[in-house]
Formats: C-alpha cells, structure tokens, sequence
C-alpha cells in the first residue's frame, strides 16, 4: 500500500442466496474513511439491485465492529467527504433502503455509525464481547444517522433517552434486554450465525418477505421521515458550536474535551 492510500476496505462476496458484505480497517478498530463508507453504499446497491441475492449480512472484520468515523476526514476544514448518490442504497437507511433483508453481526467496540449502521438493517446478531456507546456528545456533536430516532423504535422512549443522554458504554446482554439486538452468541460464532438466519430467512418466498418488510416500512415511515427531515437543522446548529470546534479539536490531540456550553 502506497503512503497515499487510504487503509480499510469493503468487500462483498456470494453465499448461495446471500450477500455477505465484509468492513475491514482492522488497524483502526474498523473506523470509516469516505473511502470505506462509499464502498459499503455500492455494495449494498448492487445486493439490493441483484433479483439472485435474497438476504445480506453485514459484518465486520477483527474483534471490533467499529470505533466510529475517521472523524477529521468527515467535519473540518480537511474533510474529503462527498455527497451519497440518490440512486444508491443508504447505509444508514435515511435515502434509499435496502427493500430485502439485512442481518448485521457486531463484536467488541459498536461505537457511534457502528449502532446507526447496525440499525438500519433489520436483525442484529451480537457477540457476547459487543461493547455499545452513542457517544458523539462527548465529541462535541449529536447523532446525524438516525440514532435519534431509531433508539425509541428499538427500546422505547426512557432506554433510549437514558443511553442517549449519558453517552456511557453497554455490554451485550443490556442491548438485549432492551431490544437492540435480538440474539448474543459467544464470540467467533456471530457472523456464522447472522448467515444461518439469513439463510433461514432466503427458505422463505423472497417476494413475501420485501413485502412484508415494505409493509413494516410504511408504518414507521412518516415518523422516520419527520425525523430524518430534522437532521440539517440538527446539523447546523451544533456544528455552529465551540463545542463542536473542541470536540474536533480534543479528538484530533487524543485528549478529553473541555465544553463551555456554547
């Protein structure tokens, strides 16, 4: 790899019926470059766009599902981020989304765009390592890929406010208590697992199941939609911060923040 390249990958491979679509930055706990995150979009477009392929899993490389974003390539002065495409899958489930089912495997650190990517598939098989933590506040910013939301649809209003608010970590077994992920399996035996479902799910009459699922969708969708119309607002205003600007900042020198409220 040149000195230029950006490290990590996403790659998709075919099992039968099911895509299985693979993030690996395993020397940066899985963290996402745009690089990374324009990859993951691709590869779920072509799942989505493929009538052969009837169910995905979405998993990560190493002990780790993710640290989050590689934040100073995504804000700041020298963010290389670009615009999603309309026409492609949304990974985050705010645009476009997956008409068939995903099945999401995590491990270890789920920190951040790690749980918003997580719920925006459909089942999550977690291990028994999986460590969870919303924790942009700490950072200066909010969640701006539906954890604002998707935490009430998941576990309701006081679970969602409780983990929102203190920004703390959460092990496997309180994610499923409250309904974040809906089975925990010993580590190593996740990813295998979230395949078998998938391929449980892909016995099933592929038509029946987007169906079903678009059916789901219509009921949530008017509130989804509210709420993800709320997100350029949300935006706006925190990144107009000093906070935000010291969060950056902290995060860059590896160092607590210092907020001043303003």
């Amino acid at each position: 790899m040149s000195a230029e390249a950006e490290p990590g990958e996403v790659t998709m491979r075919v099992d039968g019926r099911v895509a299985i679509i693979t993030v690996a930055n395993e020397a940066k706990k899985n963290s996402y470059t745009p690089a990374m995150m324009e990859q993951l979009s691709a590869h779920l477009t072509a799942f989505d766009d493929d009538d052969e392929l009837w169910a995905a899993v979405f998993c990560s490389a190493g002990e780790h599902t993710t640290a989050g974003l590689d934040m100073p390539k995504f804000f700041g002065p020298n963010a290389t981020a670009k615009p999603r495409r309309e026409d492609q899958v949304d990974p985050f489930g705010l645009g476009r989304r997956c008409r068939k089912p995903v099945v999401a495997a995590v491990q270890g650190i789920t920190y951040t765009v790690g749980i918003e990517l997580m719920l925006a598939a459909d089942i999550v098989v977690a291990a028994d390592t999986a460590r969870f933590g919303q924790i942009e506040a700490k950072r200066g910013i909010a969640p701006l890929g539906g954890a604002h939301f998707r935490y009430l649809t998941r576990t309701g209003w006081g679970n969602a406010m409780y983990h929102l608010f203190l920004c703390e970590e959460f092990d496997a077994q309180r994610a499923l208590q409250i309904g974040f992920v809906q089975e925990v399996v010993p580590f190593g035996e996740h990813v295998d697992r979230a395949i078998e479902l998938a391929k449980l799910i892909c016995r099933n009459a592929p038509l029946g199941i987007r169906a079903t699922k678009e059916a789901a969708l219509t009921f949530v969708d008017a509130a989804e939609r509210a709420a993800i119309a709320e997100i350029p607002r949300i935006r706006e205003k925190v990144f107009a911060t000093e906070d935000f600007r010291e969060g950056i900042q902290s995060f860059v020198e590896r160092r607590a923040a210092e907020f001043q409220g303003r």
